[in-house]
Order: structure tokens, then sequence, then C-alpha cells
């Protein structure tokens, strides 16, 4: 506050309102092989839907395991970040097929992408899946609409048609496959027909001529396949006519051609209308409309690369209408998909994981281990995650499942493998293993399928913290049950979940009548300790992510007898809730004088310690029945057992 040299009254604020702020524990991460979607990056999925918008259907042979873990772990949360993990194997599909292989990881990638002028268009990501992308372009209003200078003749019923002269070389309308062709008169009605084959003067139609008379020699036109998606022929855009140029408009159509992307062979999947060819041209909100430029930005399919012969280097101001007589039909080839999620090498899918190793780039609370890959026990990517994400962060927990061989067809070894696998993990209480893997359906390609369970258990994470809070175990009858099963590959019994839970494996066990259930809540800590519980590791994490959170904002305070008791003042009710909530039966705060002695203090250091005793959830329960003579009184029997 600065000095007054005269009376008057000076009014300024200090916050001392600041809370200890909630903190999300939900969010999820998973590494792995997807058939589409950006590679070497990580994207934010809040459903099933969007995941297979984003990354596509599962390949039976290339990532059911991956992608179902995710899917499963869907079906209790909406919070998963998806990181794509591709190897040298893959490539992006490109129209034409005549350039050398190409590999567009994600946008970021596409300015350093050169192919050859003929080759137009790019998929939007690597993977075979491009393969079944068709582009179609309509550059000037001939190629919209045309009429022709000869006749057709067809017969009622057929879908083969003769016409007066060769309509792919000659007359002012060339025809190709994909065109529309219309024709027919008052008495049959006017039919629009896709054109399959054209050859000299025959036309072979998608669909049969189904008027009530047959035709001869009538009068045709010629139609861009996709006429009736856009409003009219190519014209000029209004930001080329203020320039005065003409004719700069194109239409662009993204088309699924085989019907590997929609299940539907020729499935439109983007219009864009009225795109420039006019390198400067820009749309009423001030946003370039260069068709590359528009197409890069907004389409989910393609890249836009190459000539076309647009006359690439077209301004508003020298723009000139074009006068092509055919639209063009790319087809993409040359795709290819990553290598398969159970051949795929463990350093190309560590790289995936990479994206979520620094907490000031991603906050993530569950990491999902996906399919096991890599080592002598298919434990590499386990250790790793272990290792490098969570033991450096310190504020999530992995969650991991046996490898497949462990416990599908292996009757009678499902334990030693399984204690095999977890005995090559160092122990730690940011771990969380489960006993192996469900049957469940997979409705993308009418099958069943074995997964592994981690998408489960970490979905179990999220729904305890939705129900209660994050320091209620995700195991029992209450918040433990699975979803979207069939069966358990190995469903063991209690010897064997026993000798399981010895070596801190959870099991997951069907019981008749009631259903699967997580049978278990310990980390791989491997030592008594109120850490061994998943409940406590989880309650540490919330309370050291949001007071740390709220520490913050003593940063550069005094270290005095102010800043201290503020800092208690804001730490102690938050403690307060979290006790009221069932998570901490007792707790003490201490930030005085006694741990910031003058040293401290000289350091530019700030100590509070906080004293928690963490609730411990129910593992055994003990029911003693007791029979006793007639004539006694319970109170005198009570306590004596």
């Amino acid at each position: 506050m600065p000095f007054q040299v005269s009376p008057g009254v000076n009014v300024s604020e200090i916050d001392l309102s600041t809370v200890v702020p909630a903190v999300s524990t939900t969010e999820g991460a998973i590494a792995g092989v997807f058939r589409w979607g950006p590679a070497k990056n990580r994207v934010l999925i809040d459903s099933e839907e969007s995941l297979v918008a984003r990354f596509g259907k599962p390949n039976g042979s290339l990532n059911p395991e991956t992608f179902f873990t995710a899917a499963n772990f869907l079906a209790y949360g909406n919070k998963l970040f998806v990181s794509r993990v591709i190897d040298s194997a893959a490539k992006n599909a490109v129209s034409n097929g005549s350039s050398a292989a190409v590999v567009v990881e994600n946008e970021d990638k596409i300015a350093n992408v050169t192919i050859t002028s003929s080759d137009h268009f790019i998929a939007r990501y690597p993977g075979a899946l491009g393969n079944s992308l068709q582009v179609s372009v309509c550059k000037s209003a001939n190629d919209y609409l045309e009429s022709s200078t000869g006749t057709l003749t067809i017969t009622s019923g057929n879908n083969i048609a003769t016409t007066s002269q060769d309509e792919t070389s000659t007359g002012t309308s060339l025809v190709q496959v994909g065109d529309k062709i219309k024709f027919g008169n008052s008495s049959v009605g006017v039919y629009y027909l896709e054109v399959t084959a054209a050859n000299s003067s025959t036309f072979t139609f998608k669909d049969k001529y189904t008027g009530a008379s047959d035709l001869s020699t009538v009068a045709f036109d010629r139609y861009w396949k996709y006429y009736d998606l856009v409003r009219a022929a190519p014209g000029t855009s209004s930001y080329v006519e203020d320039k005065g140029g003409v004719g700069d408009e194109i239409h662009v159509v993204v088309a699924d051609e085989d019907g590997d992307i929609s299940g539907t062979k020729g499935q439109v999947l983007e219009v864009f209308e009225g795109v420039s060819r006019a390198t400067d041209a820009k749309t009423e909100s001030g946003e370039s409309n260069y068709w590359i430029d528009t197409i890069e930005r907004s389409s989910d399919w393609i890249y836009a690369k190459g000539a076309h012969n647009l006359a690439a280097n077209t301004t508003a101001a020298t723009s000139t209408a074009l006068t092509t007589d055919n639209a063009t039909y790319d087809s993409l080839k040359l795709g290819v998909d990553s290598t398969a999620e159970g051949s795929i090498a463990l350093a190309d899918v560590v790289l995936g994981y990479d994206y979520f190793k620094s907490a000031e780039d991603v906050d993530i609370s569950l990491v999902l281990q996906g399919k096991a890959i890599g080592g002598t026990n298919k434990d590499g990517l386990a250790k790793y995650i272990r290792d490098n994400i969570c033991e450096s962060r310190k504020d999530c927990v992995a969650f991991i499942s046996p490898d497949k061989a462990d416990v599908v067809e292996n009757a009678g070894s499902e334990v030693d493998d399984i204690k095999a696998f977890r005995n090559g993990i160092t122990n730690s209480s940011y771990v969380f293993m489960d006993s192996g893997y469900k049957y469940q359906y997979d409705k993308y390609n009418d099958v069943y399928r074995y997964i592994p369970l981690n998408g489960d258990m970490a979905g179990l994470a999220v729904r305890s913290d939705e129900l209660r809070d994050a320091w209620f175990s995700p195991a029992g009858y209450n918040r433990g049950g699975i979803k979207n099963i069939v069966k358990l590959a190995f469903n063991p019994k209690k010897a064997e979940r026993d000798l399981l839970y010895q070596s801190d494996i959870n099991p997951v066990v069907t019981f008749p009548g009631q259903g699967t259930i997580l049978f278990g809540d310990k980390t791989l800590l491997g030592k008594p300790s109120a850490f061994d519980r998943i409940n406590v590791r989880r309650l540490f994490i919330v309370l050291e992510k949001a007071i740390s959170t709220a520490a913050k904002f003593s940063l550069f305070e005094f270290n005095d007898s102010f800043t201290r008791s503020q800092f208690r003042n804001l730490v102690e009710p938050f403690l307060r809730d979290v006790q009221g909530r069932r998570g901490i039966v007792d707790f003490r705060v201490v930030c005085d004088d006694t741990n910031n002695t003058g040293e401290v203090i000289d350091r530019n250091e700030f100590v509070g310690d906080i004293y928690v005793k963490p609730s411990r959830s129910i593992n055994f329960i003990q029911l003693n029945f007791v029979a006793v003579r007639s004539g006694v009184e319970f109170s005198e029997v009570v306590g004596q057992f």
C-alpha cells in the first residue's frame, strides 16, 4: 500500500478465501495398435462411439485386445486418453498410387510430406482403412452437367443401354464410371441412373430401368455422381467476385468406396461445397477458403496434395472459369496397417506410452496396460509403465493383466504362470494386477473374443469414484461387478485365490447367480503396509494432488506465522471433509516454527507436515455362532469367546 501524504481513505482487497480444489480421479490412458486416427499423439475419448469414430472399428487380426480394453473402460467412464501406436510397416493410402510409400502420423506432419503431382490425395492417417476411400472433384459447370449430342435406347427391366455414338470419347458429354445419366419422358417419368461401366456405345447402370415402356433414341444428360448433394454447379465465390475473378469454385466429395469404413459401399463421408481454387480466397468469417487449406483444416479422412489440374497458383483476382468435361474419381491405395498388437515390438509400444510420462502435460489417474507385450513372460510393457510412468509421476495407478497364454487354454498351470508374470514386476503400490481375461461378444465382427481385464479394473475404480469416492475399494459385491462378460478364461477356486492373493494378484471370480466380481484390492507393494491396498494408494494420490495444487499459492510468500496459519486453515477443512466422507480416521497438520526453523527459512523452504490415519477396507470377516445351554443368560457368556 502506498504511503499517503494527506488524510484520506484507501481501499484494497486481500483474498484469503482460497480453498483446496477438487481433483479429478477418473482419467484413463492407453497406448496401442488401432486401425485409424492420429498416431504418435494423444486424444481424449469420451465413449465407445467416439473411439470407433476416431480410431476405427476393431480388426480381428490387428487389435481386438487393445480396442476392447479401451472400450471396456469406457463402459464405466467417459475420459480416456488414447495414444495410437504404429511402427515402420504403417503407410498412408494415396490416390493413383504413383508415389512411393507415404507416412503422415498426424496433423502436425503433413507440411513435411511430398508426393507426385498425379497423387492428388493422401489418406488422413496411416492404415489399410484408407484404401476404402474415394475422392471426387467437380471442377466446372461442365463437370456438373452436360447435355449429350447423342441419344439412348433402353428396355424396361434392363440395366444396359445403347447410345447413338461412343459417349466415352465423342460429343460434348463424356461419360465415365460414377456419372449419373438423366433420361425419360412424361409417360415413363424421369430417371437418374449411375453408370457402373461405359464402353464404346454401351452403358451399364447400377440399377435397372423400371419404366412402363421401352425407350428408343431419347435425349439424355450426364450429371456428376454427387450432383444432388450440392446446391448448384461450381460458380464464383463472393470473395473472388469482389476481386474481379470468376469461376473459382469446386466441389469435393469423400466417399467410402469399398464400404470398409461405414459398412455401406459408396457411403458419402464428407462434402466440401464451393471451396476455392484461389490460394488467397476467404470465407465470410475470414478463414482460408482455398480448397487444400479447407480440407486440411476440416476433413476427417484426407489431405489434398498435388495440382489436380486446378491451376494451383490461381488467385482471386486472376481466377478464370475452367471448362473441363469430366469430374474426377480418385481411389486411394497403398495404405498399410501397422504390425498387429501380438507381434509389434515393445520399443514401438512404449513410445506411445511416453505421451503420458509428464504430469505437467497431461492429467491422468489410471493407466491401462491393454495387451501384455515384451519380455520372457510378456511383462516388458507392465514393467515400463510401472518404472517410467506411475513410479515417476506418483499420481496414477497402472492396471495390468497377465499374458493371454497364462489363462486361455492353459488348464492347471494358470496360477503358476500368472505368478511368474507378477514376479517379473518390481514391487510398487502404484500397480494393480488382476487374474486374467474375460470372454465377450465382438459386435463389430460377430464373434466372441478373450479380452484382458485391466480395462474393466480401471473402470471399476471410475465407478467407485462416481458412486462414493476414490478411497473406497473398487472390489466386492457393491462396486466390483464386471460388465459385458460371458465367462472368465480362468475362474479361480478358493485354494487358487489364496495363492494368487498371497502374491498380491487380485482374483476376478464368477459366483453362480451373483455375477463376476473383483475379489481383491491389493497393490503390488509386496509388504504389509497401508499402501498395499488400492483404496489407500488412491486416497493419498487425491490428498497429495489436491493439497500440492493449493500449496502452490504459497510460493514466493513470506515464511512467517501468517502464511503458516493460512496454510493450516486451508488444509484442515479439506481433511475434515475427507474424514467426514470416511476416507481417513484422523489427521494432524503441523506447520509452525517447530518444523519451519531458522535453517529451513534461510534455505527458502516451507514445511507442512500432514499426518493421516487412512481408513482400511475389510478383507476378512469372521462370524462366530455359539451354542449355549438352555436356561443360560446371554449376558453370562458374551465376551468369553
